[in-house]
């Protein structure tokens, strides 16, 4: 099976945490590969500087989309395998409890609210942040998720490799303390960032306890431009004179083929794709490329 095709199809069958990585993902080859390629003809153009949200406000008019684009981007290997570790840790347990729109608003929204505190915290200690100072990474978004999930769940148990079983506000608790000690450190702005996410995912979870979704007016713009650019065109209004020998179409009786693949996408919407037999992968795999 080829490769791009076995992508494209996890990245098909996958939720929004799949997804989530598989951008993250992108976002860390394309450029660095397009940047090699220019380096060969003596190319030096800044990227990140694009892309980074700058702890300068001012910078934000020339550059607003820099308020979320800085969440997808990373700046080292390690750096994104990191964060993107925990993605998938916190990501897989979020949609214990919640759906997958609320999962993708909680972390668009706690992107953008971690970068908001991160610009404030300039404002606030000038003297603890450079002015020129870049922010890039999921970090902020990621702890978004984690302490939603955390304080929504802060009694369930996570079986941990070399440690056992420990409970998911432990974990929380620890990553929280690491970036408190951390703030006096060259990093001080992306630990504020970490704070920032780690606050909204606590407010959502609470505010969720008291039957208020923060995150529903986000989901419902999500859902107004998803219907925007996918909506198909219609053909014009035309006049159709009925026709009185125009006969009923009798109704499509599926064939086998297609009733199999009516039982596995059902089996997907239910148990995930993980679920599938191999069988039914390739079946599927096979009938997508008809």
């Amino acid at each position: 099976m080829n490769i791009f095709n076995e992508i494209k199809q996890q990245y098909t069958m996958g939720g929004v945490t799949e997804k989530l990585i598989y951008w993250n993902v992108a976002l860390f080859v394309i450029p660095f590969a397009v940047l090699g390629i220019l380096s060969l003809f003596g190319i030096d153009f800044s990227f990140s500087k694009y892309i980074s949200l700058s702890s300068n406000p001012a910078d934000l008019l020339w550059k607003p989309w820099s308020i979320i684009s800085y969440a997808f981007f990373h700046i080292g290997f390690l750096h994104i395998i990191f964060n993107l570790i925990i993605l998938y840790f916190v990501g897989r347990l979020f949609l214990t409890f919640f759906t997958q729109k609320q999962q993708l608003s909680l972390y668009l929204l706690g992107g953008i609210f971690a970068g908001f505190i991160y610009i404030l915290s300039y404002l606030l200690f000038p003297a603890l942040i450079n002015k020129n100072a870049e922010l890039v990474g999921a970090s902020g978004a990621v702890m978004t998720i984690m302490f939603g999930v955390a304080t929504y769940a802060p009694h369930m148990q996570v079986r941990l490799p070399l440690i056992g079983n420990i409970k998911l506000w432990h974990i929380a608790m620890f990553y929280l303390i690491i970036d408190l000690i951390s703030l006096s450190t060259a990093n001080t702005g992306g630990h504020i960032a970490h704070l920032g996410g780690a606050l909204f995912g606590f407010l959502f979870s609470s505010q969720l306890k008291k039957g208020t979704d923060i995150t529903k007016w986000f989901s419902g713009f999500l859902d107004y431009c998803t219907n925007l650019f996918s909506a198909k065109k219609t053909t014009p209004f035309r006049k159709v004179h009925k026709n009185e020998s125009y006969s009923k179409p009798k109704p499509v009786v599926k064939d086998k083929s297609q009733q199999q693949i009516d039982e596995i996408l059902d089996k997907i919407s239910k148990s995930g794709y993980e679920s599938l037999t191999k069988e039914e992968k390739e079946f599927l795999f096979r009938a997508g490329k008809e």
